[in-house]
């Protein structure tokens, strides 16, 4: 699939001819410089943006050709978004964060809350149910932001510099709650600039200028 932006008469190519294909239960690294297509792909594998040729299937479901709405709904079900800023209610309890996308879903207040303190308890937040956002640290942070993720059980989680803003020490301890839960089957995208993050995955695909220029496994890239 190809993405282009047209302001006024300029093009821009922002992904010419990407073709690959995540497997269920896979741990996928995307790398690349500024520029190279990354922050794009990511808009489109999780339904915020379409190409503009081309197509992306989840789930055997051509995503080009979804309404708006329709789109919004495989947002919410399909599709656990991690972002770097981790975009929590700042004077909300991180329980309350963690049921939030619940409730635009047909589920009932006693699931919300079960499931929500069953991700926390996960991620290791047991005693933080009822902290806010602004009394957390940045990696306590993250992990409400993964449980969060996580609730509506997505086919896909995928991670947005999901290290970005933490030290490295708890970004270690975030890469193995990643870890855990690939093993435990779940499917993992995740968009990273930084090498020793983008290791903890178990396929590394590089982008640059707009074309995948390797796809591999381990240290055993495969160049395109």
């Amino acid at each position: 699939m190809s993405k282009t932006y047209k302001i006024g008469e300029l093009e821009t190519v922002a992904l010419a001819d990407v073709s690959f294909e995540i497997k269920k239960g896979e741990f996928v690294a995307i790398m690349g410089p500024s520029g190279s297509g990354k922050s794009t792909l990511m808009h489109i594998l999780g339904a915020l943006d379409k190409p503009s040729s081309g197509k992306y299937f989840l789930d055997g479901e051509n995503m080009a050709g979804l309404s708006d709405d329709e789109l919004a709904e495989v947002r919410n079900k399909k599709i656990g978004f991690i972002f770097q800023a981790y975009n929590l209610l700042p004077r909300t309890t991180a329980l309350k964060n963690v049921m939030l996308p619940m409730v635009y879903a047909d589920i009932t207040a006693d699931e919300r809350r079960r499931r929500a303190e069953m991700y926390l308890e996960m991620v290791g937040l047991k005693d933080r149910f009822f902290h806010t956002s602004n009394q957390l640290s940045g990696g306590q942070q993250q992990r409400v932001a993964i449980a969060r993720g996580l609730v509506m059980n997505p086919s896909i989680l995928l991670a947005d510099e999901p290290t970005g803003n933490i030290a490295s020490a708890q970004a270690a301890e975030i890469m193995e709650i990643f870890r855990k839960l690939n093993r435990e089957g779940h499917t993992i995208i995740m968009i990273t600039h930084e090498a020793d993050i983008a290791e903890y995955a178990k396929r590394i695909i590089h982008l640059k200028d707009g074309h995948i220029a390797s796809d591999g496994n381990g240290h055993r890239r495969r160049k395109i």
